[in-house]
C-alpha cells in the first residue's frame, strides 16, 4: 500500500515521488524501504486530492514538510497546489530538497514558492563541488554543487526563507566548513543527526 502522508512528531510528511537526482552515499532509502514503520517507496506518485484528502485539518500539525523518499520539486505543480491548499486553512509549510529544482525544470522556480512555501530547508551536505559529487553522486554531476547555491541565492531574492542543511556524519571539519559556506552565503546552517535506518 502506497504511504502519501507520514506523522512523525507533530509534523506531517508528504511522499510524493521516489524520483531523486541524487543517490547521496547516506541516504534512509537505501538502507530499508521502511521509515519509522512507514513504507515510504510509491507503486504510484499520488494525486492533489489524494494527498489532501489524507492532510485533514492541516492546522493541527507543526508544519507540513514535503519530504518522503525522493525529491519534491519533480512534482512542483502537484506540491504547490497542496501547500496552497495548507496556507489557506492555517497551516505551515516546509520543503525539504536537494535544492537541484531549478536544475530538474531548467529556469528558476523560487517565485513560486514565495506565499506558499514557509521555509526550504536545502540540503548542502559539502563544502565543495568534488566532495558534494563523491558524497552525493548527482544526475548533474559537475553543475550540481553550483546549482544548489545558485538555487538558495535564488530563494532570498524571491523572498522565500531559506536555511542549508549538513548532515553530521561528513565529519567536523567538513562541518565547520560548510558553516563557513552558508555564512559567506548570508544563510543560516542547520545541523542534523544521521538517521540510521538499518
Amino acid at each position: 500500500m502506497n504511504t502519501f502522508t507520514y506523522q512523525i512528531g507533530n509534523n506531517l510528511y508528504i511522499n510524493l515521488t521516489n524520483r531523486c537526482s541524487n543517490r547521496c552515499t547516506f541516504c534512509v532509502r537505501d538502507q530499508s524501504a521502511q521509515y519509522e514503520g512507514y513504507s515510504l517507496w510509491l507503486d504510484s506518485e499520488p494525486s492533489v486530492e489524494d494527498v489532501v484528502k489524507e492532510i485533514g485539518d492541516p492546522a493541527q500539525y507543526e508544519e507540513i514538510v514535503f519530504c518522503g523518499y525522493g525529491e519534491p520539486t519533480y512534482r512542483l505543480d502537484t506540491m504547490l497546489c497542496i501547500a496552497s491548499h495548507v496556507k489557506r486553512r492555517g497551516g505551515k509549510t516546509r520543503l525539504n530538497t536537494n535544492g537541484h529544482g531549478n536544475l530538474i525544470h531548467g529556469r528558476d522556480i523560487t517565485p513560486q514558492l514565495a506565499g506558499v512555501i514557509d521555509l526550504v530547508n536545502i540540503s548542502l551536505n559539502a563544502p565543495d563541488k568534488m566532495m558534494y559529487d563523491r558524497l552525493c553522486r548527482p544526475v548533474y554531476r559537475d553543475v550540481a554543487f553550483d546549482s544548489v547555491l545558485f538555487f538558495a541565492r535564488d530563494c532570498k531574492k524571491s523572498g522565500v526563507c531559506c536555511r542549508f542543511s549538513v548532515v553530521d556524519c561528513i565529519g567536523k571539519e567538513c562541518v565547520e566548513k560548510c558553516k563557513e559556506l552558508a555564512d559567506r552565503e548570508g544563510i543560516p546552517l542547520y545541523v542534523r543527526e544521521m538517521i540510521n535506518n538499518g
